[in-house]
C-alpha cells in the first residue's frame, strides 16, 4: 500500500464496513459495539496513524490518512463499502 504498513483488523463477514477513528484515536475505541456491528457484516477497523502502523511519514493531516484508507480499500479489493 504505497510503502505503508497499515494495522487493520477484520472482523466478520458480509458487506464491508470500515470504522474510521477520529484524529490520534484508535480501533480499539470500538471494541464495546464491535461484536454487535460485525453481526451479518466483514467489519474492517484500521489505525491510521502512528500508533501500530509503521512508515516515515510527513506529519499527520487529514488528506494523509483519507489516502491512507483508499490504498487499504484498494489493497483489499473492496468495490462497496458502508
Amino acid at each position: 500500500m504505497n510503502g505503508l504498513k497499515l494495522y487493520y483488523e477484520i472482523h466478520g463477514t458480509g458487506e464491508p464496513l470500515i470504522l474510521l477513528h477520529g484524529g490520534l484515536g484508535a480501533s480499539e475505541m470500538f471494541a464495546a459495539i464491535l461484536p454487535a456491528l460485525a453481526s451479518g457484516r466483514q467489519v474492517i477497523a484500521p489505525i491510521c496513524r502512528p500508533r501500530r502502523t509503521a512508515r516515515h511519514r510527513p506529519p499527520l493531516s487529514i488528506e494523509a490518512m483519507a489516502d491512507d484508507v483508499a490504498a487499504l480499500i484498494q489493497y483489499l479489493k473492496i468495490e462497496k463499502t458502508t
